[in-house]
């Protein structure tokens, strides 16, 4: 043990090879605000970070995202995943310890003439036993293991953040499976009301037939603009049926065992606040994909380290002790005792293949850093074309709203001045078309700010850190 105290001091302050990793920092282009981001900063926002789903305040939506974290197939990949990096940073960490190991053997034969049968115990047919214990302890002094432990380390924490970001897409999926549901249903709602305007109108046209104020002609327009609409109504609720589908397979069950109320809502999802964005640097640390990443690239540094070791000399301390004779009773008994006890140096005179080991792990990390360089610049793309395409959707719906409004009026006066007979059908017939547009292209567009909310979400890294963000509404 003193031994051994000894020699662990001493592997403590020797050098350690290859190079030492500092993670890389993001340029200030990177790190600053956002081009699409606007300049107004409020405070985080008040939901437990990570958790933004339960802005929209929807108990529904709460309950399927626990079960979609709980039974997801693809997270129960990434936890498996994670537990194997693990499993093989515990086999890495045990090289720090003395291996030990227990081994023998017997065999039954003949020993050569002239051999001390009695000696021996018997005659020269006999059981031949070996037994023996061995002790191995290697002396670290250039940091191979640690580098090896240091790039194990990393491996676990690059599954760690893998897994993260698989929970952030299983919540943003399952997030928008259930935003296109309640979408489509409203998106429903609004052709079945636009049906019945059409109906009314076509009754009212009908009976301006039966009097001698319209003819039929007036009468199959409305009736085929009426019939129009409700084509559309299959289509969305195939759209419908297909979130919900899809919704059970987040949630890691069968279609028919999807609960009844996952498919009540109908109402598009809303936010009531502003989305608090941050700035790149806050981005960059947040997004868990960029965080993997950097550590992938700490791995891979790290093993350049391993594979330098392996230029020089590798030392053991060893010990064993044993026993070999003939039969049980000999060798537990007053069989001969065997002890050695000494180093061991292991050096390979043949360099090229460490080399080789070395310029191969020198590439890997070229790899890892070009991998990581493309994280960062996926992230801010992804986030910045969220923002602008956000944005852009809600501007769009504004302009919508106010020509579904301008419809409105505009249908509301043509009927009006029909009755009068002030106009003709073929007019209604265009305020009522031009009405049903606005309805729909309004039940669109919230269709799609919702889906751009959850990928806004999603390219944010599903939290959010800091004080102070920026935030659009």
């Amino acid at each position: 043990m003193r031994v051994l105290a000894a020699v662990s001091a001493l592997a403590l302050s020797a050098c350690t090879v290859g190079p030492h990793y500092t993670a890389p920092l993001p340029s200030a282009s990177a790190a600053g605000p956002f081009v699409a981001g606007g300049g107004r900063a409020v405070s985080a926002v008040p939901a437990r970070e990570g958790e933004w789903w339960k802005l929209y305040h929807d108990e529904v939506l709460d309950g399927l995202v626990a079960d979609a974290l709980r039974a997801n197939t693809d997270l129960r990949v990434a936890v498996a995943r994670l537990e194997r990096a693990r499993a093989s940073l515990r086999e890495v960490r045990a090289d720090r310890t003395p291996q030990v190991g227990i081994g023998g053997s017997a065999q039954y034969g003949r020993l050569p003439a002239g051999q001390n049968f009695a000696a021996s115990g018997g005659g020269r047919d006999n059981w031949f036993v070996d037994v023996g214990l061995d002790v191995a302890y290697e002396v670290d002094l250039l940091g191979r293991i640690n580098r090896d432990v240091e790039a194990a380390r990393s491996d676990v924490e690059a599954a760690t953040k893998d897994m993260e970001a698989v929970r952030v897409a299983v919540v943003a999926e399952t997030t928008r499976a259930y935003a296109d549901a309640v979408s489509s249903a409203e998106r429903i709602a609004v052709a079945e009301r636009i049906v019945g305007l059409l109906d009314r109108s076509l009754t009212l046209m009908r009976k301006r037939e039966a009097a001698g104020l319209a003819t039929p002609l007036d009468s199959a327009r409305i009736a085929a603009l009426r019939d129009q609409r409700q084509a559309e109504i299959p289509t969305l609720a195939a759209e419908r049926d297909s979130a919900l589908f899809r919704l059970s397979t987040l949630t890691g069950r069968a279609p028919a065992e999807l609960p009844a109320e996952a498919g009540l809502r109908r109402t598009t999802l809303r936010l009531e606040q502003p989305i608090p964005i941050g700035d790149g640097a806050a981005l960059l640390a947040r997004r868990p994909d960029v965080r993997a990443a950097e550590r992938r690239l700490a791995s891979a540094t790290a093993r350049i380290g391993v594979a330098t070791a392996d230029l020089y000399p590798r030392v053991s301390l060893g010990g064993s002790v044993g026993s070999t004779g003939v039969g049980l009773g000999n060798v537990f008994g007053v069989g001969p005792l065997t002890w050695l006890l000494g180093p061991l140096l292991n050096w390979s005179v043949n360099q090229t293949p460490a080399r080789a080991r070395i310029a191969g792990a020198e590439a890997e990390s070229r790899v890892a850093l070009a991998q990581f360089d493309g994280a960062v610049l996926t992230a801010l793309e992804e986030t910045e074309t969220a923002l602008a395409t956000y944005q852009r959707l809600l501007e769009r719906r504004s302009a919508l709203e106010s020509a579904r409004a301008a419809a409105q009026v505009a249908a509301r006066i043509s009927r009006a001045r029909q009755r009068e007979g002030q106009i003709d059908s073929l007019e209604l017939l265009d305020a009522e078309r031009t009405l049903a547009d606005a309805e729909a292209q309004v039940a669109t567009a919230d269709a799609m700010i919702s889906r751009a909310q959850v990928n806004l979400f999603r390219a944010l890294g599903g939290g959010w850190n800091g004080a102070q963000d920026q935030a659009v509404s």
